[in-house]
């Protein structure tokens, strides 16, 4: 039997995640809780081989909890579900150390497989999520070592330069990199300070003599 601790902070989601859980032969559902904090509690009191977890909660989030789950419990595997796909959230997931990533769309069977998967030591993620992976993948540049980039700029401050320079929007930016608008305008506004331009023009001519495009 695969022992399963589920975690969502939305009641109803959580206890019909249990109960069709609870109608696969070789799963067991052993703990569930609305939080990072009460899972990592729970995990400290019994054996789990795959929590499944949501990320956006109270009092601890699902990528912090994941981090010190992998941490603290290294044979208990960790399953995202979530309703969000975005590139900052999968990333966020991966680092903390989960071994698949599912949005909520996903459907019994998928799910059922990817903990099957998950507790045989081995990686999920659903199509979208696996196209966006590749996506952020094929479309990454080849970015200097932070060593190299000029003025403090950080990897990402010197990527949204490199896409003004090329004449992006903020939304089209935004999209070639998998990232939120408002994530955008603050890497903007963080680069403009350390470099010291005002407007967008001073700031193309910036990437094209730092050879940033």
């Amino acid at each position: 039997m695969i022992r399963v601790v589920v975690v969502d902070d939305q009641q109803v989601m959580r206890e019909g995640l249990v109960a069709l859980l609870g109608l696969l032969d070789d799963i067991e559902v052993v703990g569930s809780a609305g939080d990072g904090a009460r899972a990592l509690a729970l995990l400290g009191g019994l054996r789990a081989d795959v929590v499944l977890m949501d990320l956006r909660m109270p009092v601890l989030d699902g990528v912090e909890a994941t981090k010190r789950i992998t941490r603290d419990h290294p044979g208990t595997a960790v399953l995202v579900l979530t309703t969000y796909d975005d590139d900052e959230s999968i990333a966020g997931a991966l680092r903390a150390g989960a071994r698949g990533y599912l949005t909520k769309d996903a459907g019994r069977l998928e799910i059922a497989s990817a903990i099957r998967s998950a507790a045989a030591g081995q990686s999920t993620f659903d199509a979208g999520v696996s196209e966006r992976l590749v996506a952020a993948l094929s479309g990454q540049r080849r970015a200097k070592p932070k060593a190299e980039l000029p003025d403090g700029l950080t990897a990402r401050e010197a990527e949204v330069l490199g896409r003004i320079g090329d004449g992006l929007s903020n939304a089209e930016i935004a999209a070639e990199l998998y990232i939120g608008e408002a994530t955008v305008k603050t890497h903007i506004n963080n680069a403009f300070a350390k470099i010291g331009v005002r407007n967008r023009a001073e700031a193309v001519r910036y990437a094209v003599d730092h050879e940033l495009t």
